[in-house]
């Protein structure tokens, strides 16, 4: 198991390192898109779907989604003047709002719950809310700055990437050393408040080193750190939200796409909130 995940990651880092970095804007969208709608498909599988039709439906359903923003908003127009596009930034507060509801679900789970649990539709609908921001989120930093600097919203998405993974590396290794007060055990059993300190403490370190290395103003650190810190914390509510749904549909994996790490979802579940709140706080505060 381990091999098969060493060799998936090794053959997958080159890949998105080489899509975030030179891919053009355009092609960028549609291999971004064609990530989410792979999502859509185990996220099909987690709501309770089980007919295969269905779940190819329903990729097909968000891929229309994503085409008709592509169709609405070409890539010149999705900053102007500094300023994100208005259905770009609708979408981006849905998200915002969205997570903020499923930290409610979270902490009140089971309890509250049958009116989403045993509805295929409802779950169906968090998966529209979960990948369509996503993507919004990946595309707005991604293109943010493009016309000054190319590389600019590469070095965004990184940043986030950075953090994100530098709280996964710290939760786990102080989790495994140290975990003994369960988070959410109703949830996914295997996370530990430990575990969420030691990520956290992770990540700041990444995002103090990130505003030291971009020059960033003393009186504004504290917002990077705040920004970044929200962005980790809700990181971690995208992987409960991804448990909590695959245990309502009784699965341990999203799917088995990548050999030895599961489904495409069990890989970006915490990326699914971090991305979309942390481009949220970008626009209103940072860019």
């Amino acid at each position: 198991m381990l091999k098969q995940r060493i060799i998936t990651a090794l053959v997958l880092a080159p890949l998105a390192l080489v899509a975030i970095l030179f891919l053009p804007i355009e092609p960028f969208k549609y291999v971004v898109a064609g990530v989410m709608m792979v999502g859509a498909y185990e996220w099909a599988n987690m709501s309770g779907i089980t007919e295969r039709i269905v779940k190819s439906s329903f990729m097909v359903f968000i891929g229309i989604i994503f085409a008709i923003i592509i169709a609405l908003v070409d890539a010149e127009n999705i900053w102007v003047q500094g300023e994100l596009n208005g259905l770009y930034f609708v979408i981006l507060q849905i998200a915002a709002l969205w997570w903020f509801v499923s930290l409610f679900m979270i902490v009140a789970y089971p309890r509250y719950s049958n009116f989403w649990k045993n509805s295929k539709v409802i779950r169906a609908t968090f998966g529209v809310l979960t990948l369509v921001p996503t993507w919004v989120a990946i595309v707005s930093l991604r293109t943010s700055l493009y016309d000054v600097d190319p590389f600019y919203g590469a070095s965004l998405l990184f940043y986030v990437l950075g953090i994100v993974w530098a709280a996964d590396i710290g939760a786990f290794f102080v989790g495994v050393k140290f975990g003994k007060h369960k988070l959410r055990p109703n949830v996914s059993p295997g996370k530990t408040l430990e575990g969420l300190f030691g990520g956290v403490m992770a990540s700041l370190a990444i995002i103090a080193f990130a505003a030291l290395h971009y020059h960033v103003e003393p009186s504004r650190i504290w917002l990077h750190l705040v920004i970044g810190g929200l962005t980790v914390g809700v990181s971690a509510l995208g992987d409960l939200n991804e448990s909590m749904f695959k245990r309502c549909a009784g699965i341990k994996d999203s799917g088995k796409i990548l050999p030895g790490h599961g489904g495409i979802m069990d890989r970006i579940d915490s990326l699914t909130a971090a991305f979309p709140v942390f481009a949220f706080c970008y626009v209103v505060w940072m860019a």
